[in-house]
């Protein structure tokens, strides 16, 4: 789920859509290896969600710029996308709207609740989305109440174990939480009674681009993300770190990298896993304790 911004909403056009880490139009993924190593994650990760939404009305929870929402709108009976980020849905819309396709902006979770009746969804994705949000358990609940009773919950947020050193706190300023797949199951597991947890994975010459980026910022950031570390302190270096890495990288064609979407690996005990991929179905009453 994108974070909110100061600057003002924008057409449809790429270059008109400010950037951030955390929301990116596809162009933006094929400047370096690195970049279309992420790309390819995202992509795989909605194509590894197609085979659960075909035919079904989906709620797509954090949508971003809205290029893997298209993608679930091709066999999904009707999807709607939601972010919090209105200059992300201007894009979104301008570029992926379509008569089964609808996107809308929406509140912060869980200040405000989600604008849909219950049990309206027969799935829900949220991808790269709870590791923002920091009471969890009251987001959980929001897509508890959405989707039907027979519906499935897919969730994928990164995977602490490779990323972050024990106990340091997230180097993404706008993560408040990232977990190990032990902890997002058993998260999970206090709302819904069925959970199945995946890995993330690619072959060597793909991922060690993510690893070494993993590497570089937990040590660059430590001083700041250390446990215990208070919250001012973190985001301002963090956002000191950033102005003094950031730097231009030539552009190459998508294609000269070697490898793509379909060399991601999506199963269990997938190692090294970069990514948690969690399915979630047979909601629990809600009287459920929050967490």
């Amino acid at each position: 789920m994108s974070e909110p911004s100061d600057f003002p909403a924008t057409g449809g056009r790429p270059e008109d859509l400010p950037h951030t880490t955390e929301r990116v139009t596809i162009e933006e993924y094929m400047d370096s290896e690195g970049g279309y190593v992420i790309y390819s994650l995202h992509a795989a990760t909605y194509a590894f969600a197609l085979s659960y939404v075909e035919g079904h009305r989906v709620l797509d929870l954090g949508c971003g710029t809205g290029y893997g929402t298209e993608v679930l709108a091709q066999v999904a009976a009707e999807v709607v996308g939601v972010d919090v980020s209105g200059e992300a849905i201007v894009h979104a819309t301008a570029r992926f709207a379509k008569e089964n396709l609808e996107f809308r902006q929406i509140g912060r979770l869980p200040e405000q609740r989600l604008p849909f009746e219950d049990g309206l969804f027969d799935v829900v994705t949220s991808f790269q989305v709870i590791e923002h949000i920091e009471a969890a358990g009251q987001y959980l609940d929001e897509v508890r109440r959405v989707l039907a009773p027979d519906g499935v919950f897919l969730c994928v947020t990164p995977d602490r174990t490779h990323r972050l050193l024990p106990r340091q706190r997230p180097w993404n300023e706008f993560h408040c939480t990232e977990y190990r797949p032990d902890e997002l199951a058993a998260l999970l597991g206090t709302r819904f009674t069925d959970v199945t947890v995946l890995g993330m994975t690619a072959p060597d010459h793909m991922i060690k681009h993510e690893l070494r980026r993993y590497r570089r910022m937990r040590t660059l950031a430590y001083p700041f993300t250390f446990p215990g570390a208070p919250e001012w302190w973190r985001v301002f270096g963090l956002r000191l770190a950033k102005r003094l890495v950031r730097r231009e990288r030539p552009r190459n064609p998508p294609g000269a990298f070697g490898f793509g979407p379909d060399d991601v690996v999506i199963a269990s005990g997938a190692h090294p896993s970069v990514n948690i991929v969690a399915l979630a179905s047979g909601t629990r009453p809600r009287s459920a304790p929050a967490t």
